[in-house]
């Protein structure tokens, strides 16, 4: 059993809490959601990716991307295919307060693609480095880097891109064990990860397919990682980082696991937290996905009534919300196992 006795990953001079980390995630990973990851116990959680031309406008949507989820370390993730912008995106980000920065070399959506901003970069390893390289010298704070194993089979090329990242002043680099043509398609290879580990000095983070205290053990010992990041099995159960985080350290006990009210109340507060995070409109919007994790996490669909559905998912009174949720666990389904 891998064990993180060692509780403190440092990522340059900065001690993390821990070595469970949340990963950015559009449209998922924004305030509301990254202080419930912190509150539940993941040891650091990574904001929103946000584009360099996007940053560099300070609108109020970035504000609401970058704002800080509470105590803890504040992590900011750019993209960009300019050097030039992307440099003073990373000074802007350090101004509102980041405490590491993490350029986006992973990111397989046809949009951040198109704009040679992601894991397009994977492709062109000397651009890569040059925009690594434009953040490093721009800010005083440590500089990491998101990446995959390669663009596709034909060029698995993580190895290279993380030594040249590493020796160019990169402070940590994490790994999604799959190629940007997999996009989220078969399964994870952490035992490639473990080529990058090799590779580097430097922290290297494991990511892709952590679900659980056992998939985390799993691809740990097969990386030989310094540390996991945990993305899409969080939705729907903020509290997992933290669970996985508390065994891993050797925490004895049952881990992070709220009981019905708790979820209830969690769930409440999470949708009054994103209206007044974003606005009532805005708000609605994006957390009705949340909502509907808690539900499909929580209860077998056919056992909800449709109405109790309706009402959470679609009403646009708050109070018919809160209401809903309080129906569905007052006259609760069956609930799926634990």
């Amino acid at each position: 059993m891998v064990r993180l006795s060692d509780t403190k990953l440092k990522i340059g001079g900065i001690a993390l809490a821990g070595r469970v980390l949340l990963a950015p995630m559009a449209g998922v990973t924004d305030a509301p959601f990254r202080k419930l990851a912190m509150r539940f116990g993941a040891s650091a959680v990574v904001a929103e990716m946000v584009a360099s031309g996007e940053m560099l406008q300070q609108t109020a949507a970035v504000r609401r991307k970058i704002a800080a989820s509470g105590a803890g370390i504040k992590i900011i993730q750019l993209a960009g295919c300019d050097a030039t912008s992307l440099a003073g995106a990373a000074r802007l980000a350090e101004g509102e307060g980041a405490d590491i920065i993490d350029i986006n070399m992973g990111c397989p959506a046809k949009r951040v693609i198109n704009g040679w901003a992601g894991a397009a970069l994977m492709r062109e390893p000397d651009q890569a480095l040059r925009l690594l390289e434009a953040v490093i010298a721009a800010v005083a704070i440590p500089v990491t880097v998101k990446m995959r194993l390669g663009w596709d089979d034909a060029s698995r090329n993580a190895p290279l891109i993380a030594r040249r990242a590493a020796e160019a002043g990169a402070a940590a680099l994490t790994v999604h064990g799959r190629t940007r043509a997999q996009f989220y398609q078969g399964q994870a290879d952490w035992l490639a990860v473990g080529a990058v580990k090799a590779a580097v000095s430097v922290p290297v983070i494991v990511n892709g397919d952590v679900s659980d205290v056992a998939s985390a053990q799993n691809a740990l010992a097969l990386s030989k990682a310094d540390g996991v990041m945990i993305g899409r099995a969080s939705i729907g159960q903020p509290w997992l980082v933290g669970n996985i985080a508390q065994s891993l350290a050797g925490i004895e006990g049952p881990g992070v696991q709220p009981t019905a009210n708790e979820i209830r109340l969690i769930m409440r507060a999470h949708y009054d937290d994103s209206l007044a995070h974003h606005g009532t409109v805005l708000g609605r919007r994006i957390v009705r996905k949340h909502l509907a994790a808690y539900v499909n996490r929580l209860f077998h669909r056919d056992d909800i009534a449709g109405d109790v559905r309706q009402r959470l998912l679609s009403a646009d009174d708050p109070a018919g919300v809160q209401q809903a949720i309080d129906d569905l666990f007052d006259s609760p389904p069956q609930r799926r196992a634990a």
